[in-house]
């Protein structure tokens, strides 16, 4: 059998490391969409990494009758068709624990950003803070704080547990939704401690809508907030989204930032991707960030070891 895997989206150097090690010839040029097929079945490529960027549909599947595994660096797989590769006999794994904290992290991010306004203070200061400091002082100065605050989170797995870690560092309230998970304990790792016990139990969506100062969004896909969850929020909510575009309806988050509903929203996602709506991109109540949930340097290096394990494993 061929030892040859095509990184094709890319992959850490530590976890092209560990692939060599074990034997394996890791190919990481970029193969055009168009071109992939033809280059997989000419290079005797036995595995295909990917992160978002490339798409593993059934025409490709068929096409590639050498493929023995799909492998997604990140956790989402909406751009691979995952039961039907795992019905021709393909292995498709992914990572989703590697990536956890840093999209953790770019959601509170966006949180203080949001109750600071400091997207906004960032953009205007460069403009106007030297004609006009005084007024953008004042403009700014009627920020909140998120300690005592109750943050809504929709999806409690990894990511939203690892949320909920930060969210209570911060002082927070923690409420929870998640269809499959009753509750659980989280473990809040504090230097010169054993780690702190906090037990977590769920609540209906729509507790959760009612009852939260902000709202943050942690599921694979799906169409889950629109024009009828809004209306269930509380005034002034802030609303998060760095999971996929179009869980969060835009035209619908747009009409509820204009009403005030909605006071702020921060978006790592978007419809349309890699083009998203103007009207998202300029609307001046909304924090952007262009699909950096999982990048940072080191949620990329657990990515790329723990992708080379599980292909080591597969393909033993």
């Amino acid at each position: 059998m061929s030892k040859r895997i095509l990184a094709n989206d890319g992959i850490d150097a530590a976890g092209k490391s560990l692939l060599e090690e074990a034997g394996f010839e890791v190919l990481t040029n970029k193969i055009a969409q168009a071109q992939l097929v033809e280059e997989i079945n000419k290079q005797g490529i036995v595995a295909l990494t990917v992160r978002s960027a490339t798409q593993v549909r059934k025409e490709m599947i068929d096409a590639c009758p050498g493929l023995k595994v799909i492998a997604r660096g990140g956790v989402g797989m909406d751009n691979i068709d995952v039961e039907y590769a795992r019905s021709k006999g393909l292995q498709v794994i992914n990572t989703p624990a590697a990536s956890s904290n840093a999209v953790a992290e770019l959601v509170v991010a966006h949180l203080f950003s949001a109750f600071r306004f400091l997207y906004d203070s960032n953009r205007m200061m460069p403009v106007k803070g030297i004609s006009a400091f005084d007024e953008l002082k004042k403009k700014y100065a009627k920020g909140n704080e998120l300690r005592g605050k109750t943050i809504g989170i929709i999806g409690f797995g990894r990511i939203g547990q690892s949320v909920a870690k930060i969210a209570l560092g911060c002082g927070m309230k923690v409420m929870a939704y998640d269809p499959f998970v009753k509750q659980t304990e989280i473990i809040l790792e504090i230097a010169g401690t054993n780690g702190v016990k906090v037990l977590i139990s769920t609540k209906s969506m729509d507790e959760v809508l009612a009852s939260s100062d902000c709202i943050t969004v942690h599921v694979p896909g799906g169409k889950l907030i629109g024009e009828t969850e809004f209306l269930k929020m509380r005034s002034g909510v802030v609303v998060i989204n760095t999971a996929r575009g179009g869980v969060i309806d835009e035209l619908a988050l747009i009409a509820a930032l204009d009403s005030g509903k909605v006071a702020h929203a921060a978006l790592d996602v978007f419809d349309n991707e890699p083009s998203p709506s103007e009207k998202i991109l300029v609307h001046p109540k909304i924090s952007l960030s262009p699909h950096i949930g999982a990048s940072t340097n080191e949620a990329q290096e657990r990515i790329g070891i723990e992708l080379a394990e599980k292909l080591i494993e597969a393909l033993k």
